[in-house]
């Protein structure tokens, strides 16, 4: 069974509408002003709706017009963005990027990738996840994402790797908090009576945890809710610096100073990494390239910390 109307008859309606004559639409498709009222007269016949109100000097959308004018924009949208992807893919480009970053990864520089993304491959479809650890790494290895970044304690054997960033991670607490008070560097054993909270792998079989010096943990699966209990006083533990640094300006948190840890310890280095036989196109090559480029951008933009005194 055949469409009762045709591509061509939906673009000569939008021309019309946005014209505003038939006329100037005939000017602007490069047709004459007759081909473009048969057109419309034959696509109201094929519909069985009066699209024009022809009573006035110019003729005008009737409100049936409208309602198809606003459907007829959305065809040719959507056919517009096929023709875009089909071009892609004859052209090598990829129809989907899947990218897994670990909870540590900064968010202004994920959430400006995506932005740009969008702009530079409107047809291409872009998968976010965020995990922890092995679980990073697991994703890439089993194919459900196709780029990875991690952090060194969640990578494996044969990855291609990228190096992308330096994530300091600094121990806090809130004001409140009794370790809050105390000055200069904290016995290991000062340590036994406070809840550590500690960013762990959902999966026991994962990455065991990290940086436990407290024997009383809580282990947190997800970055915000750790954030967040720290905040409130539940306990101490390391957060990103880049997360931590207007809650460290307005004294919603503190540093403090393990003694079993030197300044700068915890400074891990996140990498994107990949499959070795992953096929990369424009797209995953672009993504490749803008996490470098994001990631020394928003480290050289980090404020440069002051030598503390010894203590």
């Amino acid at each position: 069974m055949s469409d009762p109307f045709t591509l061509d008859q939906l673009r000569a309606l939008i021309a019309v509408a946005e014209a505003g004559s038939f006329s100037a639409a005939a000017r602007r498709l490069q047709r004459v002003q007759s081909a473009v009222s048969t057109s419309m007269a034959n696509l109201e016949s094929q519909l069985g709706v009066a699209l024009w109100d022809r009573s006035t000097r110019v003729p005008q959308l009737t409100e049936q017009g409208r309602a198809v004018l606003a459907g007829a924009q959305r065809v040719c949208a959507e056919v517009d963005t096929l023709r875009r992807l089909s071009a892609g893919l004859a052209g090598g480009l990829e129809a989907s990027v899947s990218l897994c970053v670990d909870q540590l990864f900064p968010i202004a520089p994920l959430v400006e990738l995506c932005q740009d993304f969008a702009r530079e491959f409107p047809s291409v479809d872009l998968r976010v996840d965020t995990q922890t650890l092995s679980a990073v790494s697991a994703r890439v290895v089993d194919g459900r994402a196709t780029l990875g970044v991690v952090s060194p304690l969640g990578l494996v054997p044969g990855l291609e790797r990228h190096h992308l960033a330096r994530i300091r991670m600094v121990a806090v607490a809130a004001p409140r908090h009794p370790l809050a008070r105390r000055r200069g560097r904290i016995p290991t054993a000062a340590l036994a009576d406070s809840v550590q909270i500690v960013l762990s792998e959902r999966d026991d079989a994962g990455v065991a945890d990290q940086a436990v010096l407290s024997p009383r943990t809580w282990r947190i699966a997800d970055l915000p809710t750790k954030h967040a209990m720290l905040v409130a006083g539940l306990g101490w533990g390391n957060l990103p610096e880049h997360l931590i640094r207007d809650d460290l300006a307005r004294k919603r948190l503190v540093v403090i100073r393990p003694q079993a840890w030197g300044d700068g310890e915890h400074t891990l280095h996140l990498s994107a990494v990949h499959r070795a036989d992953a096929p990369f196109g424009a797209a995953h090559r672009w993504v490749l390239a803008q996490l470098q480029q994001l990631c020394a951008r928003d480290d050289a933009r980090a404020p440069r910390r002051a030598k503390r005194p010894a203590g």
